[in-house]
Parts: structure tokens; sequence; C-alpha cells
């Protein structure tokens, strides 16, 4: 298993990002909290049989539990920046599929194995405006890596704005910054080839 946390590493240098959270609200029944609960299950299950799966079955599976999960369309909007305001209706929808073909890549590649892991989700959530925010932890034999997750609610459901990385690191905050040069260099058809690479290689790990 590769985590999340080594794929950015050389992104995330200077890029922590502080979170002032209201006291945590304690509600196990918070449809945040069960948002990244099933989300959790379905990852777990998919380590599990990792390697029946493979890397494409993984991949299969992984897609639309994220699709389910995560709020991609907002998230690549806000990755992208003030130049998605400016690109056509098919770059867009270019840009957007292929985010959503890399999140699930990288879920299944970086987490391609079962060693014993467990996940805990905390039922206290931690409430800023209008997001929720729920912490994690990834506990495996040697170490325990944090995540939390940022939920916004969309009509009925809570879904997964962004993460971050060992508590402090926003993930949109290290691709933002990262897509930035790839957008001013070659505008969207270079940045969907770009996210399309790290699909690949994320797939091949």
């Amino acid at each position: 298993m590769v985590f999340v946390t080594r794929r950015f590493a050389v992104l995330l240098t200077g890029l922590f990002v502080a979170v002032a959270l209201a006291p945590a609200a304690h509600a196990a029944d918070d449809p945040a909290v069960a948002t990244v609960q099933v989300f959790y299950d379905n990852l777990l299950d998919s380590m599990k049989n990792g390697k029946a799966l493979g890397a494409q079955g993984r991949y299969n599976k992984m897609k639309p539990v994220v699709e389910q999960a995560f709020e991609l369309g907002t998230m690549i909007k806000f990755a992208v920046g003030p130049a998605w305001d400016t690109m056509s209706a098919t770059d867009q929808k270019s840009l957007a599929d292929s985010f959503d073909r890399m999140t699930a890549a990288q879920y299944a590649g970086n987490f391609s194995s079962y060693g014993g892991e467990k996940f805990v989700v905390d039922p206290a959530v931690q409430v800023r405006g209008t997001d929720h925010y729920v912490s994690t932890k990834l506990v495996t034999s040697d170490q325990t890596v944090v995540f939390i997750y940022r939920l916004r609610q969309f009509g009925s459901s809570w879904k997964i704005i962004d993460v971050l990385l060992d508590g402090s690191i926003s993930q949109l905050n290290v691709y933002r910054s990262d897509f930035a040069a790839t957008v001013k260099a070659g505008g969207a058809p270079a940045l969907v080839k770009k996210i399309d690479d790290l699909s690949a290689r994320a797939l091949k790990g």
C-alpha cells in the first residue's frame, strides 16, 4: 500500500493550511460522518480484495464509490482556479472527466492491498460555517495517519469537497498550486494530459 501523502510529498512543501474550527458537535448520526464511513467501508473492502481485483478491478470498484462520496465538479472547479470560467464547456467537461478518473485511480492505486489497517472515524463533527469536518485516522502496524474530510451539503446529500492530508494540508490547495502553471502554459488540453498521466501512474503503482 502506498499512502497519498507520499505521492504529494514534493508538492506539499510550504502548503500547510491551518483550519480554525468551531467546537466539535457530538453527533454520531451526523450525515457527514455516514458519508465518510460508507466511503471507508468500500475502500477497505477494495483493499482486502486488492490482489484478486488487480489495479483495474480496484478502479472499477472505487469509481462509483468516489463519485457518490465526493462532489468532484466543485473540486475540479476550485482546483483549476479562475481560468475555469474562461474555458469552453467542452474543455470543462474534459477536465471534470479526467479529474473523476484520477481521483478513483489514486484510491485504487494508493490503497492497493490489506495488511491489517484500520480506518477510525471520529463521530464528533467539527463545524465551520456550512461545512462539516470529519476527522479520521488510518492506523497501520507502524504508524497513524490523520485525514480530515471537509463536507458540504448538496441537496439531500453530504459530499466531500476536500481532504486535509496529515490533518492540515488541503489537497485542493495542492492541486490548485500544481495545476496553475500547467494551465498557464498549455491551457485545458495540457492539464487534461497531466491529470490523465497521474491516473495512469497511480494504476501502475
